[in-house]
Order: structure tokens, then C-alpha cells, then sequence
């Protein structure tokens, strides 16, 4: 049966103006470890979440976004990404075009392969940027918005987004993985052209700090 009190915190959320708000970091909701999807919301109403959360998405712009970030502890993502970048950066990042697609439980593990680290941002922590070591390939497991199971590996950067979103869900932001030296505001010219780069390799020489799998 639906969470009466949740189901109207998700009512009176949805009826504000689109795009929602999004949390800022230092809001204990993405603190905590989200509760599963499991009947709470009815499939009309969770189908209106997951519209609310893709337009949020898409106005911010991100190319993903948890449920905990727009105030709802459910374990509930979505994530898109046109992948609009440079080819140099594209081959790099192994970046490549993810069409939109709901992620319900979702759950990851390393499948094998290096751990390779890039700058990353987050909607919850506007004005920055740090590098962050993750791993090149997962398994990722979930069901999708029509309950149907989701196993599959995920490579490069799509399957950063998906362990991002999916730490969002643990209550894990992306600085508590990040190497903290690398930490960069985006409004400041030199932190950009390092952040654009293919990969952080003039970050790490410029502000001191090692990268998976070099001395």
C-alpha cells in the first residue's frame, strides 16, 4: 500500500512550477540512505515523480538526478546524457550518448577493470568541480519505471553517472570520494581549462596530486 505521508509529501511537491528545487548539500536528506521503492507511491504518482525529476534534470542541466536531491528518500534516479563534447574528450572518457532511462534500486559493483579518475560536478553542490577515481566498469542492477529487471555491465562514463546517482542513494556525495587538492570553483578561468581537459593529467601536475595508476 502507498505511504500516506510520503505519497503527500511527493503530492505537495509536485504541485509547484517545474523545474523543482534541488537540495544543496548540508540538508540531512542526502545524508541518509534513501528507503527502496517498494509500493510506496502509486504508479500514477510515481510516474509524475520521474516526469518532475527528468524536466529538473534537463532545465539544470545534468545528466542525472536522485530522488534524495529534490527532497523524496526513495531509491529513484534518472539519468540522460547527449554527450555534446569534443571528440577528444568523448574518446578519452569513454562518453558516450546515454538515452533517457529510470533507474529503480539501483545497485552497482565493480566488474573488473581500472580505476580511472575525471573531474565531476553535482547539481547539489553548484560551483564546483573536483576529480574523483572510479571505476572503469559495473554491474549494474535495478528495475526500470516499469518494474522489469535491469542487469547489465555499464563502461566509462556512463557508468560514472550511474555510480554518482547511485552513491546520491547511500547517502554518499561525490566529495567524499573526490581527491580534495583538485577541488576547483567553475567561475575561476585556470580551474576551467584544467576541468575541460581530456583527462585531469595537467590538474594533478599543476596542483600536487596523484592519479590511479601513475607514481
Amino acid at each position: 500500500m502507498p505511504s500516506t505521508s510520503l505519497s503527500d509529501h511527493v503530492e505537495s511537491l509536485l504541485a509547484r512550477e517545474l523545474p523543482l528545487p534541488i537540495v544543496a548539500a548540508g540538508d540531512p536528506v542526502l545524508r541518509r540512505p534513501a528507503e527502496p521503492v517498494d509500493g510506496q507511491l502509486s504508479d500514477e504518482l510515481l510516474g509524475r515523480l520521474v516526469e518532475a525529476m527528468r524536466v529538473t534534470m534537463h532545465k539544470a542541466p545534468g545528466v542525472g538526478l536522485a530522488a534524495p536531491q529534490i527532497g523524496v528518500p526513495l531509491r529513484l534516479a534518472v539519468i540522460e546524457d547527449a554527450a555534446n563534447v569534443p571528440e577528444e574528450v568523448r574518446t578519452a572518457r569513454g562518453r558516450v550518448p546515454q538515452p533517457f532511462r529510470v533507474l529503480v534500486n539501483p545497485s552497482y559493483e565493480d566488474a573488473g577493470g581500472s580505476q580511472v579518475a575525471f573531474y565531476e560536478g553535482c547539481l547539489s553542490v553548484p560551483g564546483y568541480q573536483a576529480v574523483v577515481a572510479r571505476h572503469e566498469r559495473v554491474r549494474l542492477r535495478a528495475l526500470d519505471e516499469r518494474g522489469r529487471a535491469v542487469d547489465e555491465e555499464v563502461v566509462g562514463w556512463p557508468a560514472r553517472i550511474v555510480q554518482h546517482e547511485t552513491d546520491h542513494l547511500n547517502g554518499t556525495l561525490y566529495l567524499d570520494r573526490a581527491e580534495l587538492r583538485s577541488l576547483s570553483h567553475t567561475l575561476t578561468q585556470q580551474a576551467v581549462e584544467r576541468w575541460a581537459q581530456p583527462t585531469p593529467r595537467l590538474a594533478a601536475r599543476e596542483l600536487g596530486f596523484t592519479l590511479p595508476g601513475t607514481d
